[in-house]
């Protein structure tokens, strides 16, 4: 029997697979932003925000996917993408990209992250709660 601040095994894992998955784009996110890719410089430009912010938005995005990878701080973390993503929301509804596949993208990819956390993290689950 599990107390009320455990999770199953199945669980904890399917938590943890989900949140490598989703960091592990963030990541790479984030490193191409620093890196200051090709794609990413012709990206950014298209969207009018000035060149110079692309390495501090990658900074930022690298900060809050460590907050959200570690225990202790996942909630914290996962609370800051979720800004992140909002902005990336406004972004691309303001460039009149194609709404369910474009737009919501970061939508789709927050319930992602906050996934991972309510399958791995009990503290989640009372401010959550799912019904059978």
């Amino acid at each position: 029997m599990q107390s009320a601040n455990q999770v199953s095994k199945k669980s904890l894992w399917a938590g943890w697979i989900i949140t490598a998955l989703v960091a592990l784009l963030l990541v790479f996110d984030g490193v191409t932003k620093v890196m200051q890719s090709a794609f990413v410089m012709e990206a950014t430009a298209k969207t009018g925000f000035p060149l110079r912010l692309i390495v501090p938005i990658g900074v930022a995005l690298l900060v809050c996917t460590a907050i959200y990878l570690i225990p202790r701080t996942c909630i914290l973390g996962a609370i800051l993408l979720t800004g992140y993503l909002g902005g990336a929301v406004v972004t691309n509804l303001r460039d009149g990209f194609p709404f369910f596949s474009v737009v919501l993208f970061p939508v789709y990819f927050g319930v992602f992250i906050w996934a991972g956390v309510y399958l791995r993290d009990a503290r989640l689950r009372p401010l959550i709660p799912l019904r059978s």
